[in-house]
């Protein structure tokens, strides 16, 4: 397809320079409107103004350019049907081959927090309006949306054939995600404002970062797509990569669960995560003690792990990682001779995350997550729930000792997959078991992993005992207090046999599920 007219209108004049003169070299008439025309007209790259081509002139302060039957007929005509070529005859309308237009800065908008009637001008209404028209004509029309595709653009116009079918039905397919991608981000701006939690339709606005190697196991294909405007708290698909190989599918999961559990908390943390449950957390003096600490909890799976800290790796803490096998750190950031000290690991992943260092009080954890299931998509709110006044269910009531490793305990659980439990004491935890269908066996797999004495120990468990079993396991361990959501049938057995083993147990009416 040979193309003699083109019309540009862009807000994202990256490439525009070379596009035009490509367009000028094969003698093609160029339409443009305002920024856009100005800006080819700086280049030397003649243009007739839209609204001379039209004979209309732009009304409403710009909101009205392009939206003329001299447009969208030259745009959408058929080339191989007479009745569309005499009636653009008729009409005096020329037609339109190419169409290179990108919109207006919506999201931009958004994310910088615009008011709502500068977010409102910032819709689009000619530009989406120009793209579908000429992506429904592919056939015999080139509609261009980004920038990175001048370059095969440009190399067409040059050959003597033109942009062949192949290239436009590529770019017509690019043109109606753009558009629906758009129309998307503004219908989530219009349902957030109205408090719409589950808006029906459901529109997620997502934007293609990268293709992964593979997806869970190497026989599956997998991407990491992210959101259109950045959450306001620090987020893995948002973070800088430093250092090392491709981050996989299941490391960008993982760096997911790490970074949860780490944003529980404003004290010095770390947290160590294998296969999307933490196996070992702890708080520190410093960020390297934290790390060690956390790392001791399980040493074995601690191995090949995933690693996540709330202050800035410093050297101490690089020495420390680099005693064995990690696949990825992500802090606020890392100090330059932490960088120089694990530069000879070059498959670790350095990613910082500088929000990861402020208070949580500044950060929006809010939001849906969403779970593929076949066939459809689970969403719920993000939990995000932290327990507030505990209930004493208990003779022994806890000390504020005890409290504070209960709490900190509960922090760990919620992190952990069902049926969950969680030993710990001075602010580490000591045994983690998690993942199994019977809340006595994941008492036992805790104990059994521990790698320190439990006597003395606080205990969490995500979901309430539904028989006194799993209480007696947890004395028979070592616990002395226990912090649990409550609410079975079976309360009263539960709270006498914690009485029997004079254990302090408190409920939080919160329970933490992870499937």
């Amino acid at each position: 397809m040979r193309v003699t007219r083109a019309l540009l209108s862009v807000f994202d004049k990256r490439g525009l320079d070379a596009l035009g003169r490509a367009l000028a070299e094969r003698g093609v008439e160029i339409l443009s409107t305002g920024g856009t025309a100005r800006a080819l007209t700086a280049l030397g790259v003649s243009v007739t103004e839209v609204a001379a081509h039209t004979g209309a002139p732009e009304i409403l302060g710009g909101r009205v350019k392009t939206l003329h039957p001299k447009i969208h007929g030259g745009i959408l005509a058929r080339r191989d049907l007479p009745d569309d070529q005499r009636e653009l005859e008729a009409q005096g309308i020329a037609p339109i081959e190419l169409v290179v237009c990108n919109l207006y800065p919506f999201r931009e908008a958004v994310a910088r927090g615009a008011p709502r009637d500068q977010v409102i001008e910032e819709i689009d209404i000619g530009g989406p309006s120009m793209i579908r028209s000429a992506a429904k004509n592919a056939a015999h029309v080139a509609v261009v949306v980004d920038p990175q595709d001048y370059p095969r653009v440009i190399a067409a116009l040059r050959t003597e054939d033109g942009i062949d079918g192949d290239l436009r039905r590529a770019l017509q397919a690019k043109a109606f995600a753009y558009t629906a991608s758009y129309d998307a981000a503004i219908a989530a701006y219009f349902a957030a404002e109205q408090g719409a939690v589950f808006p029906d339709p459901l529109t997620r606005p997502l934007q293609k970062d990268r293709a992964l190697r593979y997806g869970e196991n190497p026989h599956q294909r997998a991407a990491l797509y992210r959101d259109d405007v950045p959450p306001a708290e620090p987020s893995i698909p948002f973070a800088q990569v430093l250092q090392g190989k491709e981050l996989s599918y299941n490391n960008l999961l993982d760096l997911d669960a790490a970074l949860a559990c780490v944003k529980e908390f404003d004290e010095t943390a770390a947290v160590v995560v294998k296969h999307n449950t933490p196996c070992g957390v702890a708080l520190g003096p410093s960020v390297e003690q934290a790390y060690r600490w956390a790392r001791a909890c399980d040493e074995t799976s601690a191995f090949g792990g995933i690693v996540a800290v709330n202050r800035p790796v410093d050297a101490a803490l690089a020495g420390a990682v680099a005693e064995t096998f990690i696949e990825c750190v992500v802090a606020p950031g890392f100090t330059a001779e932490a960088r120089e000290r694990l530069a000879a690991k070059k498959n670790l992943r350095l990613l910082a995350l500088p929000a990861l260092a402020g208070p949580r009080e500044r950060w929006s954890r809010g939001g849906l997550s969403y779970r593929g299931i076949t066939g459809g998509v689970l969403v719920q709110d993000r939990d995000v729930g932290e327990a507030g006044a505990l209930t004493p269910a208990t003779v022994r009531q806890p000390t504020p000792a005890q409290l504070v490793d209960l709490r900190f305990a509960w922090k760990v659980c919620k992190h952990v997959r069902s049926n969950a439990i969680v030993f710990a004491r001075d602010g580490r935890t000591l045994g983690i078991g998690g993942g199994q269908t019977s809340r006595v066996e994941a008492v036992t797999l805790a104990a059994r992993k521990a790698a320190s004495p439990l006597a003395g120990a606080a205990v969490a468990s995500d979901a309430f005992f539904p028989f006194r079993d799993g209480l007696d396991a947890c004395a028979e361990a070592g616990a002395t207090s226990c912090i649990q959501p409550g609410g079975s049938v079976r309360d009263a057995e539960v709270i006498a046999a914690a009485d029997a083993h004079q254990m302090a147990m408190v409920f939080t009416g919160m329970r933490h599920f992870r499937h």
